[in-house]
């Protein structure tokens, strides 16, 4: 949401969600648990919440209906997992993870991922759980003759995406994503939260990195992968690394942001917007923001 139109009121339960989403994903880590359970924690909470594009809050499609997209992707022996356009699965950043632990595949789609979540027993909802009047009124605004109004569309109003990265204490990195893509979308529109690669990479043998933005163009840089890249191949610290991909991003006519985390533990959150809902833990310290 643009800053001025932000006031502490509507700030507050955004804070209050992102410091929620982080402290599910550090009890993980304080109890020994992997990199991998903690960023599928930690998103899952961010998914059953109202206030942010996916799982439950997620957008609408030019056909007024959901599609959700997840990711997850471990470090230490490059292992993916995604789901393209599911309409059931409460969290689907659960059916990525399975579809990494309990297939040969990386990516499912459509009804046949509902299905395979289905059958894996996660829970599944029906397709209005995921509505919200916020939402459908972004779309109404989308599709409208009101030139004004699609005007006043803010980004948050038009896509979003939710993601996280940690480390634990074997050095293994972890990163996962889930979003519903962007308001008015096609039918079918994939984006690059559940490209490996694109908007979820993770190696630990330089960092991982979870996506937000204007997908197309993500897809197009590969952008999480060349943070990586660059970190093995240029030598590049991660906030170098970052920084650096999101520049070329924005020379293709690409927006958005990212988290990353390496495996010293370096923390980088850049973004090429005004703002962008983050928050980070380290050593026990909590920090949450949306403005620069």
């Amino acid at each position: 949401m643009p800053r001025d139109r932000m006031t502490e009121e509507r700030a507050s339960p955004y804070r209050a969600a992102l410091e929620g989403a982080l402290r599910a994903g550090y009890e993980v880590l304080e109890r020994d648990g992997t990199s991998l359970d903690a960023v599928t924690a930690a998103v899952s909470v961010l998914e059953d919440s109202p206030l942010f594009n996916a799982g439950r809050g997620a957008v609408f499609n030019a056909a007024g209906k959901h599609e959700l997209d997840a990711a997850v992707m471990e470090g230490a022996g490059l292992r993916a997992g995604a789901v393209a356009g599911v309409r059931r699965v409460r969290n689907p950043v659960l059916a990525a993870r399975a579809v990494m632990e309990r297939t040969p595949h990386v990516m499912l789609i459509g009804s046949a991922a509902d299905a395979f979540a289905r059958n894996a027993g996660l829970e599944m909802v029906a397709p209005d759980y995921y509505s919200t009047p916020q939402r459908l009124a972004a779309l109404k605004r989308a599709q409208g003759q009101d030139a004004e109004a699609r005007a006043r569309m803010t980004e948050a109003d038009r896509h979003g995406t939710v993601g996280a990265v940690a480390l634990d204490r074997t050095g293994n990195v972890a990163a996962a994503t889930s979003t519903g893509g962007f308001t008015n979308k096609l039918p079918g529109r994939v984006g690059d939260s559940p490209v490996i690669g694109a908007g979820t990479y993770a190696d630990n043998r330089a960092c991982a990195v979870s996506g937000t933005g204007d997908g197309e163009y993500y897809i197009r840089r590969a952008l999480a992968y060349d943070i990586t890249a660059r970190m093995r191949y240029l030598g590049e610290s991660l906030d170098k690394a970052a920084e650096s991909a999101l520049e070329a991003l924005v020379q293709l006519g690409g927006s958005g942001g990212l988290v990353a985390i390496d495996v010293h533990g370096n923390i980088a959150m850049p973004f090429t917007t005004e703002g962008m809902y983050r928050g980070c833990v380290k050593d026990g310290e909590f920090s949450v923001a949306i403005f620069r």
